[in-house]
């Protein structure tokens, strides 16, 4: 009996898969049996074997990490959505800013005033702060030598000229290239009355000099020969510098032409401007005019800021501006 005992329960041992005592022990002990609701739950996720291909039932220790890895995967993708929106509201909010900046600004455009010292610069950039501001200011006339810079910015309706002011003096003419490459437009203003007979005549070592052909009466300066050849020295270093390459608009502007010993301006573009801008030292092709004005009583200031205005929009390619608010 003994014996049959422990054959009897090797044998339900094999078919139950359970903890079965060892010999000599009579108690009979059945194998677990699942609830019913551990057993609804693992009909409910019977799946088959894929080595095998036999119907297998999951049991609670394998849900469970299979739970923990759905809701991660959640979580993940929600966090990712979340990250998604976030970048796309910050693109809408980019796009909606630069619309309105777009539909608010205005290009700025920089002009700045070359010339040697006492030339004028100054009191005409007076008479276009008086002619363009809004508070339309009375131009200080009695003005000192530029030491550095003046700056204003005027508003036209349809861009900011700002207008950088530099003195004319040989000790800071070195810095006028620091003001090339942000410049969209050149205006160098002339002496009239400091500029010999408007000719330039080749000398014996193969520079040019003014040509005399009037006697100084008090207003040029004590030389009868004037600056016309510095004038011209100074306007070739400008246009051959690499900064103002790129078709940047020239704009000599022939002071003083209210005085009654001035140059005309037609002897100052055949003597001096032709030469200039079709010689050798000229650079690149670009725009450029004459004009006469008087810094003094106003006369041709407005022309001038015109003609500029209309130079940088068309140069605006080469040279593009600055959006402004």
């Amino acid at each position: 009996q003994r014996g049959s005992n422990t054959q009897w329960w090797s044998h339900r041992r094999l078919q139950a898969k359970c903890y079965v005592p060892g010999p000599g022990t009579h108690a009979r002990i059945p194998p677990p049996r699942p609830t019913d609701r551990q057993h609804r739950i693992d009909r409910s996720h019977a799946t088959t074997c894929q080595s095998c291909n036999n119907a297998s039932l999951l049991s609670a220790s394998t849900i469970v990490p299979q739970l923990h890895h759905e809701i991660s995967r959640r979580r993940r993708c929600r966090s990712r959505s979340r990250s998604d929106r976030d970048l796309s509201i910050a693109k809408m909010y980019h796009l909606a800013k630069s619309l309105y900046l777009l539909a608010t600004s205005k290009e700025e455009y920089s002009v700045i005033l070359l010339g040697l010292d006492n030339a004028g610069k100054t009191t005409f950039h007076e008479q276009v702060k008086s002619l363009f501001l809004a508070s339309h200011p009375n131009p200080k006339l009695n003005t000192v030598p530029t030491v550095g810079q003046n700056v204003s910015t005027i508003d036209l309706p349809d861009m900011y000229l700002k207008i950088w002011d530099v003195g004319g003096q040989m000790s800071l003419r070195k810095l006028w290239q620091s003001y090339y490459a942000s410049a969209h437009a050149i205006v160098f203003l002339l002496d009239s009355t400091d500029l010999g007979d408007g000719h330039l005549v080749e000398d014996e070592r193969g520079g040019f000099r003014a040509k005399p052909g009037r006697e100084d009466n008090g207003g040029g300066g004590g030389d009868e020969d004037g600056r016309l050849a510095e004038c011209k020295a100074v306007l070739e270093d400008v246009l051959r510098h690499s900064d103002t390459e790129g078709g940047v608009p020239v704009l000599v502007l022939a002071n003083k032409q209210d005085r009654e010993d001035c140059v005309e301006v037609v002897r100052i573009k055949e003597g001096l401007v032709k030469r200039v801008f079709e010689g050798e030292q000229a650079g690149s092709i670009r725009d450029s005019r004459v004009l006469p004005v008087s810094a003094l009583t106003g006369t041709g200031v407005r022309e001038a800021v015109e003609w500029v205005r209309s130079r940088v929009k068309w140069n605006k390619e080469s040279r593009p501006p600055v959006m402004r608010p």
